[in-house]
């Protein structure tokens, strides 16, 4: 029986040196591969030209270049773009594009649905059906880049699509350290944000990487019991525990976490939540992002007044909190926070996937 071919673009740049050195070439060789892929987006093997005939044909024997494919391209009336990819084997997943955000910024995906169960979310409807590759999560970065015509331009990366990147730790991880690579995107890490419902342990973990993202946690209550109603995971590890990883978590001087806060009408969205939450957040370097519910059929709640919205904000800032509201793109065509969802594919039980997370 053959071996499948290696998929070089879902290999970091030691693996790809190992793969030359086994095929009996020089290792330097996998920084020029390195940088057809992603630099030049090319994938065809045949097309890196500067590799010698008798390297490439090696290659074309050994390997292959996988990228997400475009499977649908929608555009909101404000700009925002949501790109359906499909990948190899046949599953999707939903990445977007927002302009002007001030920065161009690519949210992109770790999993195949989400095994959090989040109240408020569509993605979490879906449940969990596969992990992605750290191949599948930085190949939509240039499949969107690819798309909009974007390897040359300066842009910020979220992982806030579908799926909880701290629960597909490893593949993300390496996969921002691919992104990272001198000799491909060079992508900063500050210019990458990772949201996360809060996992403990990974977030104790994440706090000892070499390369370090951005965090924001996705904290959407100011009680226990609240919380664990809108984000089961917290049923394991709570409110308390979560804010003291916050507490735990090294910054640097210009750095601050941001804790995303989704409003619910009648839930979350009271006075006395929101002096609860600047009492919760003291001694922590943090900044609120404040969500009004985007709302979709499925989800059970209602999107509160933009009044009620001002005067929390508000309130948040006599406290000494800095606090945004954030401005929901790509509404119309369910690209906005929470609404995330390709319908159709199978996947486990909600209570095995989130015992399995936990």
């Amino acid at each position: 029986m053959s071996t499948p071919p290696v998929d070089l673009a879902g290999l970091d740049r030691a693996e790809i040196e190992a793969l030359v050195e086994s095929l009996g070439y020089p290792r330097f060789h996998a920084r020029q591969i390195y940088r057809w892929i992603w630099k030049r987006n090319v994938t065809d093997i045949a097309g890196m030209t500067d590799l010698s005939r008798e390297l490439r044909a090696a290659l074309l024997k050994a390997a292959v270049v996988r990228t997400p494919v475009v499977a649908r391209h929608e555009v909101s009336e404000d700009g925002t773009q949501k790109f359906v990819l499909r990948l190899g084997d046949g599953r999707q997943i939903e990445a977007v594009f927002i302009p002007d955000t001030p920065a161009q910024t690519f949210c992109i995906s770790t999993q195949v649905g989400c095994a959090m169960g989040c109240a408020f979310c569509l993605t979490g409807k879906m449940g969990l059906v596969r992990n992605l590759t750290a191949g599948e999560i930085a190949g939509q970065v240039r499949a969107l880049a690819g798309a909009l015509d974007m390897f040359t331009t300066p842009f910020n990366i979220v992982l806030m699509g579908m799926g909880e990147p701290l629960h597909n730790y490893e593949q993300t991880m390496k996969a921002l350290r691919m992104l990272a690579d001198e000799f491909g995107l060079a992508l900063s890490p500050r210019r990458v944000t990772l949201s996360t419902v809060g996992l403990v342990p990974m977030l104790d973990k994440l706090a000892a990487e070499p390369l370090m993202p951005n965090l924001a946690i996705s904290l959407h209550a100011t009680t226990e019991e609240q919380r664990e109603s809108i984000v089961p995971p917290t049923k394991k590890y709570s409110l308390h525990d979560v804010l003291d990883a916050c507490r735990r978590f090294p910054l640097s001087k210009r750095s601050r976490i941001t804790f995303e806060y989704v409003m619910l009408r009648g839930v979350n969205d009271t006075p006395d939540d929101a002096r609860r939450l600047a009492g919760l957040l003291r001694g922590i370097k943090g900044k609120v992002n404040l969500i009004p519910l985007n709302a979709a059929p499925g989800i059970p709640f209602e999107r509160p007044s933009d009044e009620r919205v001002d005067h929390f904000a508000a309130i948040l800032a006599d406290k000494g909190v800095l606090v945004s509201v954030r401005k929901s793109r790509g509404r119309d065509i369910r690209a906005a926070c929470g609404q995330l969802m390709v319908e159709g594919q199978g996947r486990r039980s909600p209570a095995q996937q989130l015992a399995e997370a936990l």
